[in-house]
């Protein structure tokens, strides 16, 4: 029997469990290097619209590194950007920022997550940013800003280690990296962990308006898994009266089970001054006091202004990359109306674990964010998951891994 220091502390550690009241022992977990091979396969954008899956050798450890079998990871707008245009000149690159998995293997420095919860060989986590480039930025600056200056598994340039992104066999964290211990959370939660962190966020910039309260009346306009999770936070937290706007009527029949109390289909009005009508009756004839701007259309932002009363709030969030110029007009959209706007990109570290309290508060009033999860494809069909993605089939496209 090979037992080294991993086993020991397992076995230990279950031993102790079990004597805690009666407390059932955690599932048996693989010893660090049990079951795992010498190379792995990693889905390596080499083109523009093209994966390739390579295989290559899994390198050894630092003693700060951890080795993650992959189960799942979403496919991001990003993603499908990345795959389309390249529009931030990674390619080649291994690709998938909402992933999750199992620790196989640990190196010998690594004892805690992020949050400092314990880590062992066979808990489950997803990864948020890496900071190992950028000395300038610590954990606790990222508790107080946005991840946009840190690097991102998903997003890093090819290396020699290859292994950096959810689109694999296999993921290497590294050190430096932040990881969160979710092993309480089911397989669907925690692929959605990173686009509901996003709202999270979103919504936690919203409140510094001091607009957002419970009674407010909230447009969300853009019903893609970023507006309907929006519309799932807001639920979470209290909010009620939310009137969802989109043009594909399926996405605002699932915006209404997911809490929204009323919606409107954009493709039922003639021009923006109708749209805005039609906002307002299905607010019982007031406008918005807040409004969540989720499309990344120029368009959109240019109109969303028409569906907030005097004195309302809105956060934009829609834009994840350079969508194009919006014409508005100040006066009237801004300074007669005295609109307080907030912009929203990605997160901080802390809404990231926020997220997962987030996500059993949503199972629990039944929302049902599992059933945004609408299309899984295998690892070996990446490049028909990124096309479903594009053509709008679904809602959220997930890579999952048998």
């Amino acid at each position: 029997m090979d037992v080294n220091s991993s086993n020991i502390e397992e076995i230990v550690r279950q031993v102790l469990d079990s004597m805690k009241g009666g407390a059932a022992p955690s599932p048996a977990a693989p010893a660090a290097g049990r079951d795992v091979p010498k190379a792995a396969r990693v889905a390596m954008l080499t083109q523009l619209e093209k994966f390739e899956l390579k295989e290559y050798n899994i390198p050894e450890l630092g003693d700060d590194d951890m080795l993650v079998k992959v189960e799942g990871c979403g496919v991001c707008g990003t993603d499908a950007h990345e795959f389309k245009r390249d529009p931030f000149g990674l390619i080649p690159v291994a690709l998938g920022h909402e992933g999750t998995g199992e620790i196989v293997k640990m190196g010998k420095n690594v004892k805690v997550d992020s949050a400092g919860k314990p880590l062992h060989i066979g808990d489950k986590v997803v990864t948020c940013v890496t900071l190992r480039d950028d000395p300038n930025i610590t954990m606790f600056d990222m508790n107080k800003q946005n991840v946009g200056a840190a690097d991102v598994y998903g997003l890093l340039p090819d290396d020699k280690v290859h292994f950096n992104g959810w689109f694999a066999d296999y993921i290497i964290v590294r050190g430096g990296s932040s990881v969160f211990n979710v092993s309480d959370l089911d397989l669907d939660s925690r692929i959605l962990i990173e686009p509901c962190a996003v709202l999270v966020h979103a919504v936690e910039r919203a409140k510094t308006t001091n607009i957002l309260r419970f009674n407010s009346r909230v447009v969300v306009q853009g019903c893609g898994p970023i507006g309907l999770i929006c519309i799932a936070v807001l639920r979470t937290m209290g909010v009620e009266n939310i009137v969802a706007v989109d043009g594909e009527q399926k996405r605002l029949d699932f915006a209404r089970e997911m809490g929204a109390s009323a919606t409107v289909n954009f493709k039922d009005f003639q021009g923006i001054e109708a749209l805005a009508g039609g906002v307002k009756d299905a607010f019982g004839g007031y406008l918005a006091d807040f409004a969540f701007q989720c499309t990344g259309s120029p368009v959109a932002h240019a109109n969303i202004y028409k569906f907030i009363r005097n004195g309302g709030g809105l956060c934009e969030l829609g834009f994840f990359i350079n969508g194009g110029d919006a014409t508005i007009n100040p006066h009237f959209d801004i300074c007669s109306k005295e609109i307080t706007t907030v912009g929203s990109w990605v997160y901080t570290l802390r809404d990231y674990a926020t997220t997962f309290d987030f996500l059993k508060r949503a199972k629990g009033i039944g929302l049902p964010m599992e059933k945004l999860i609408t299309h899984k494809f295998p690892l070996e069909q990446i490049n028909e998951a990124l096309v479903t993605n594009l053509k709008m089939e679904g809602l959220k496209i997930a890579i999952v891994n048998k």
